[in-house]
């Protein structure tokens, strides 16, 4: 059987899918923000020496790492209704991925030598500046290729936000392609966007680490 390939469709199509791609790369910004944001409080909080702070941020940690993305996408969409999709997708995202940066945060905290924490110390410095002046700089420095590359999976996840209606971009070519019938057509042309998109964006990421000395 014989396929014949519809380069108008593509042509056709080609506006739809960068509104989708808007809609993506949008959702991917405020997500990735959200999760850089909120992973390195939690992070933070994980330190505080105290359970009545510790067990309730790991218990909600190990909840959202544990269930997967679209049971929450689902799940938020029916309790706040009200809310725009894409807005509770950005939340969604930026939560889920956010219990995820939490650990590579912490990982980046635990990196940083014994001895800056203990000459901190010795120099009277206040927990507030001891974080903002010595341990974050570092901390955050170590963890930026893991941050990338998540945002780099956050991207390629976007899709999942077509269950609460939001129209990213594979949305949009699954929409044009039930109108025309050119599923290949589109559902290829969104995998190449992904490719262009994503590819590049690992390369700078790879370029990243090296400079650092991952």
């Amino acid at each position: 059987m014989n396929y014949d390939w519809d380069w108008g469709a593509v042509r056709d199509s080609l506006p739809l899918l960068w509104d989708g791609f808007l809609t993506t790369l949008l959702a991917t910004v405020l997500g990735t923000l959200v999760a850089a944001v909120l992973g390195l409080l939690v992070a933070m909080a994980g330190r505080v020496p105290t359970r009545l702070v510790t067990v309730p941020v790991r218990a909600v940690t190990e909840f959202v790492r544990s269930t997967p993305l679209l049971v929450q996408l689902v799940g938020a969409y029916a309790f706040f209704n009200t809310v725009k999709p894409l807005t509770i997708g950005i939340a969604v995202l930026g939560i889920h991925y956010a219990a995820y940066l939490s650990e590579v945060y912490r990982a980046g905290i635990d990196a940083v030598p014994k001895g800056q924490w203990e000459a901190c110390r010795a120099l009277s410095l206040s927990p507030r500046r001891t974080w903002q002046a010595v341990v974050l700089p570092q901390a955050v420095r170590n963890v930026l290729p893991a941050l990338g590359n998540y945002a780099i999976s956050m991207f390629k996840e976007t899709p999942f936000l077509a269950v609460i209606t939001v129209t990213e971009m594979v949305a949009q070519a699954r929409e044009y392609g039930a109108d025309h019938f050119t599923y290949a057509e589109t559902f290829t042309l969104a995998g190449l966007i992904f490719l262009a998109a994503s590819y590049p964006t690992s390369l700078l990421m790879r370029k990243l680490e090296q400079r650092l000395g991952h």
